[in-house]
């Protein structure tokens, strides 16, 4: 989890606007970066190699993400011609399963992405990424905003680099609300009552995708947080606490009074999280609680109708009466960060790759994605959006960032995790099964 002491790191960009001299054209190539030379790469030379990357936006559901990804890729074997940067694009789901095929059978890519903490554990633990320590040498590894880069590392050694923060607000509709007389809830009765009058006057409150079941994991995971307060869901991960917390027991309670109450889009647990995002993005659905990476749908996508766009907005999780949460407690944390497998044949030219997209990310994302990046960039010349601003500025705000529980998990207790997240929203186990199950899955790890 990320506390308070880690934030007041990341306050720093967004309070000072952190200036690195490298940034100040967000959209100018620096031929230096990444160069060959600075990672003992052959890129250089004439042999020609092929870099294979496999990464999780496609054009269609991330195409502001796609189009950065291409023009980086583009650029990198501009000033490497013998090198060839060669993907595969999948999406989030079809990514996560296809990573654990690909390593079973040791034939990761030579650069893809991968998540942190308990996500990267598996891979790091049985020699599957390489440790990229090399490159975190000198002025590099100064890019990084302090704290993301160790939620990638295991046994102190760093295994993948970040790419990006992100913080999950609940992203909602002005025009329905207005439409329907609704103001933004500071309290979960007040949510509740948002919730039945859009029920009674046929809208559908929230549209959630929890066929990919870590969308309904951070539903659960603020209510547990509002009712607990930010340490009862990771002290039971961490086995310093227990999945029977009468707090955990009662956020899983009212979650399925949500359920029961139609809440939730129809056929949610059918849903695909890209499906799901349909109605929100039709005007069919009032809310939407995602992570910061969608805010370029909402600010900087011109493929997205600029009277849609106008139209959203977003707020916090809101109180649970006599609960003990912070109102400015998120879930969040780093987000996907990019690995070289450690059986690469062209691992010079694989971490040229990673260092030169890191650095230009950095720059590129905040202005042409709306995106909040791992490292820190000079964001004194860009427009932004006001909405990404806030968002900045929510994040420097808060008194506490809880790291997604899958990923907090071992990949088998994460499977458990997800199994009953998508049981507890089809009603299919009881709030004290629930618990149960969680605690039979992490206990067999003790």
């Amino acid at each position: 989890m990320f506390k308070k002491k880690a934030i007041t790191l990341f306050s720093v960009f967004t309070l000072f606007l952190l200036v690195l001299a490298a940034c100040s054209g967000s959209n100018e190539s620096n031929a230096d970066n990444g160069s060959s030379t600075d990672n003992g790469s052959s890129a250089g030379s004439d042999e020609q190699v092929t870099v294979n990357f496999m990464h999780l936006w496609p054009s269609g559901s991330a195409e502001q993400h796609n189009l950065i990804v291409g023009d980086i890729i583009s650029d990198f074997e501009s000033q490497n011609p013998n090198v060839k940067v060669e993907t595969e694009v999948l999406s989030v789901e079809q990514y996560r399963e296809r990573l654990q095929i690909l390593a079973s059978s040791n034939n990761l890519p030579d650069v893809g992405m991968t998540w942190a903490a308990g996500a990267l554990e598996p891979f790091a633990r049985g020699n599957k990424f390489a440790v990229i320590d090399d490159m975190l040498d000198g002025d590099f590894s100064e890019l990084f905003i302090p704290g993301t880069v160790d939620a990638f590392s295991y046994n102190e050694q760093a295994y993948a680099l970040p790419l990006e923060l992100n913080i999950a607000p609940i992203y909602y509709n002005t025009e329905i609300f207005a439409e329907h007389g609704l103001d933004v809830p500071e309290t979960f009765e007040e949510f509740k009552h948002i919730v039945e009058t859009l029920v009674d006057n046929g809208v559908t409150p929230i549209t959630v995708g929890n066929r990919d079941a870590w969308t309904g994991s951070m539903w659960y995971m603020y209510l547990a947080d509002r009712i607990g307060g930010p340490d009862t869901l990771t002290n039971a991960i961490n086995r310093t606490g227990t999945f029977e917390d009468p707090a955990l027991i009662q956020a899983a309670e009212e979650l399925q009074n949500l359920v029961e109450m139609n809440a939730f889009v129809r056929g949610f647990n059918g849903l695909s999280n890209d499906e799901a995002k349909g109605p929100f993005m039709n005007n069919q659905a009032a809310m939407y609680l995602m992570g910061s990476w969608e805010l370029p749908n909402f600010t900087t996508n011109e493929s997205v109708p600029q009277e849609f766009r106008d139209a959203i907005d977003f707020f916090k999780f809101p109180m649970v009466d006599g609960g003990q949460g912070d109102i400015n407690s998120f879930v969040g944390g780093p987000g996907v960060g990019l690995f070289v497998a450690e059986n690469s044949d062209v691992k010079d030219e694989a971490k040229a790759f990673v260092r030169f997209f890191v650095e230009e990310w950095g720059k590129r994302s905040v202005e042409d994605a709306g995106v909040i990046p791992a490292t820190m960039v000079d964001t004194s010349t860009l427009d932004l959006p006001e909405m990404y601003i806030d968002v900045l500025d929510e994040l420097n705000n808060a008194s506490n960032i809880t790291l997604y529980a899958d990923v907090q998990m071992s990949s088998s207790v994460a499977q458990v995790h997800l199994n009953m997240i998508q049981a507890l929203f089809g009603e299919q186990v009881t709030p004290e099964e629930f618990a149960e199950r969680h605690e039979e899955a992490l206990s067999s790890e003790d």
